[in-house]
């Protein structure tokens, strides 16, 4: 399970969204994001969901990777499935003590269930169509405004890339402290919920050990290249603004809009 997250990776291409600007990644990734939380039926939750299917048609990433992806989530939607098929209203069909579980739960569930899938996709297909590097230099442009708050937004924008990209490292270090614990004849996988909440220790402190040298590694290799931070760095490659890019916010824009019209004038489920 823990060798399917994928968040945080790269995967190169040359498809249309990899060649998107990241700045503009990043905004229409948010305003997709939001457009989930607009959806109140499944009128406009269908809308998204084929423009996640389209983003990933686009983006030419095969769909087994995609569903690799979402693997790791499974757990957290079938709890939020379950918990929502109690919260409906109207006659029970299945009732047990003070549970009921009805028609309008069902829904709910459902609904609910596919809002996190679709979120989890638009965030998939931001890492994996765009390099650490473009993403920290995007995140540095868009909140240059703070600098006049005497904030440090390119130490802020290098700091979210980097833990982003050690998602895989870490992950990957799991699994490899995990295969030497079993080795040693370590049961992780067997046992009520407190003997496998014990059997992790031995995992994190080994973890917490690796994570530091990395990170001290990361700092002396930063060191040495001469690498300070903070204003007046020169960019290797100088972000600009294509035609591609205003098609892609423009069709965002109309998309946001569209969604909040069916918001407006259709009957929520929720």
């Amino acid at each position: 399970m823990i060798s399917d997250v994928t968040i945080g990776q790269y995967l190169p291409g040359n498809s249309f969204i990899h060649k998107i600007d990241a700045r503009i990644k990043i905004v229409i990734s948010l305003l997709f994001m939001i457009s989930v939380f607009l959806c109140r039926n499944y009128i406009s939750l269908s809308f998204v969901l084929l423009l996640a299917i389209g983003v990933c048609a686009l983006s030419r990433i095969k769909p087994k990777i995609i569903l690799k992806g979402l693997k790791p989530i499974i757990i957290i939607v079938l709890f939020t499935t379950v918990i929502n098929l109690f919260y409906g209203n109207g006659e029970p069909i299945f009732q047990f003590w003070i549970l009921k579980i009805t028609e309008d739960g069902i829904n709910k569930a459902v609904f609910m269930g596919l809002r996190i899938i679709i979120l989890v996709i638009f965030g998939l297909m931001l890492t994996y169509t765009t390099t650490p590097t473009s993403l920290t230099d995007a995140i540095e442009a868009l909140l240059k405004p703070l600098t006049y708050l005497h904030i440090d937004v390119q130490s802020f924008a290098m700091t979210m890339t980097i833990a982003l990209r050690f998602i895989p490292t870490l992950l990957e270090e799991v699994d490899k402290i995990m295969a030497a614990q079993k080795s040693r004849g370590a049961d992780m996988e067997s046992g009520n919920i407190f003997k496998r909440i014990k059997a992790i220790v031995p995992i994190m402190i080994p973890l917490f050990v690796s994570s530091f040298r990395r990170a001290n590694e990361l700092e002396y290799a930063m060191e040495c290249r001469c690498y300070t931070g903070g204003n007046g760095r020169t960019k290797m490659k100088v972000m600009k603004m294509q035609g591609r890019d205003y098609f892609a916010l423009i069709f965002a824009l109309l998309y946001i809009a569209s969604i909040i019209l069916l918001r407006i004038f259709t009957t929520s489920i929720i």
